[in-house]
């Protein structure tokens, strides 16, 4: 589904990450976990043509992505979840979703039942502008917004950034139902308890490289925080 092999890229000049290579398949869960300035939001945000691409090569689906426009990835079938921004604070809930449809041929309606039916909170909201949501609706509409265009793939970006515990399992709960219902999952998280929910496999990000790689099943929350900590 999503291949990266040797990635070197920043902002401009400045190398964030170097030598990356990881892959992910059709109906996995991928969550990546490291310290805060690893690299771990620099590494979506390339796959997504967001960032300075030094080397490296970025695959989707068999076909090479590398250099791909920004809207051509989303209507590939990547959808993106930034940690931060993720809304448009001056449009209501339905108006932020309908942007999310943008590139998207299906049917509206279809598409707002099914984020309605994962986020009820979001229905009971669509009227009020996104700047009046609260920090875990906001998230739930971000990642609502990224499902519009019904991607085969999802990339979420610190989902637990910044919400209350409790907050963050509703959240993670319905990402990990989102990937029952078919979509490829990649989760990037500093959050190690948080982070080992649902997913196939963790990769560690240290110093902007790819330090290991674990069956989730196999390793414990304690094991990773070694890699996770500054």
């Amino acid at each position: 589904m999503l291949e990266v092999s040797g990635l070197r890229s920043g902002y401009g000049d400045a190398v964030i990450l170097e030598d990356v290579e990881f892959d992910v398949d059709d109906g996995e869960f991928l969550t990546i976990v490291g310290p805060n300035g690893a690299g771990k939001s620099t590494l979506l945000k390339t796959v997504v043509g967001a960032t300075t691409l030094h080397d490296g090569a970025i695959t989707h689906d068999g076909d090479d992505i590398t250099t791909t426009p920004r809207d051509e990835i989303v209507h590939r079938g990547i959808g993106y979840v930034p940690q931060e921004d993720a809304t448009f604070p001056d449009l209501t809930v339905w108006e932020n979703l309908r942007m999310g449809a943008y590139s998207s041929d299906g049917d509206l309606d279809d598409r707002l039942a099914d984020v309605y039916e994962l986020f009820p909170r979001l229905e009971e909201r669509a009227e009020q502008r996104a700047r009046t949501l609260s920090g875990g609706e906001s998230r739930m509409l971000a990642v609502a917004r990224a499902l519009m265009p019904d991607p085969d793939i999802l990339l979420v970006d610190e989902p637990s950034a910044g919400l209350a515990p409790q907050i963050v399992d509703r959240m993670l709960e319905r990402i990990s139902e989102i990937h029952a219902a078919g979509t490829t999952v990649v989760l990037v998280e500093q959050n190690v308890s948080a982070a080992l929910g649902g997913a196939d496999y963790v990769y560690t990000l240290t110093d902007g490289r790819i330090t290991d790689e674990h069956d989730a099943d196999a390793v414990e929350a304690e094991e990773l925080s070694t890699f996770t900590e500054p």
